[in-house]
């Protein structure tokens, strides 16, 4: 399916879809991007059976030493049985500064770039999945990826998620819902 716009409005028909299809591809796993929580609690109620996993931007990314997802926040979440990953973003990293300092375009942004051909939400959906993997998270098996544009989500993958080190075996196997040409 393709969305007219891109962003929050999107969010909850993004999270059915991607649930159905899930469901319907015997899928159990969840990867979704959430900032400050509030697109993952609408997850909770959605993804009921599936493991979640909730990756979140990391700390600093704002403000030197702040964490953007509020403590409470975070622990409701596991509380509720959500893993909540915190980790720098597997497509820009430490890159995005030697990039910022030197004035050049290196390889891990040019693919973050590529992707984002496809909309922010697809660079997103695969970045998190590898961030997932990095740390631990997934079985290694198809996931549900969601991602989004700013807020909100309003991109969902299945895909075969790997690690960094391994980065070309991802598989995007099916886009379930993406903002088509806006």
């Amino acid at each position: 399916m393709y969305f007219n716009q891109t962003g929050k409005v999107n969010t909850e028909q993004t999270l059915r879809l991607a649930c159905e299809r899930g469901k319907e591809l015997g899928i159990d796993e969840l990867v979704i991007a959430s900032t400050t929580g509030d697109t993952a609690y609408k997850a909770l109620e959605i993804f009921l059976g599936f493991r979640i996993t909730v990756v979140t931007v990391h700390c600093g990314v704002k403000e030197p030493f702040k964490s953007v997802m509020a403590d409470n926040i975070r622990k409701d979440l596991e509380a509720k049985g959500v893993k909540v990953i915190s980790a720098s973003h597997a497509l820009s990293g430490v890159e995005k500064s030697i990039a910022k300092k030197y004035s050049g375009s290196l390889p891990v942004l040019l693919i973050a770039d590529t992707l984002k051909l496809f909309g922010q939400g697809t660079k997103v959906a695969v970045e998190i999945s590898v961030m997932a993997a990095d740390s631990g998270a997934l079985s290694g098996k198809d996931i549900v990826s969601i991602g989004g544009s700013v807020k909100g989500a309003d991109t969902a993958l299945i895909l075969k998620p790997a690690h960094q080190s391994s980065f070309f075996d991802i598989k995007i196997r099916e886009v379930v819902c993406k903002p088509g040409p806006c």
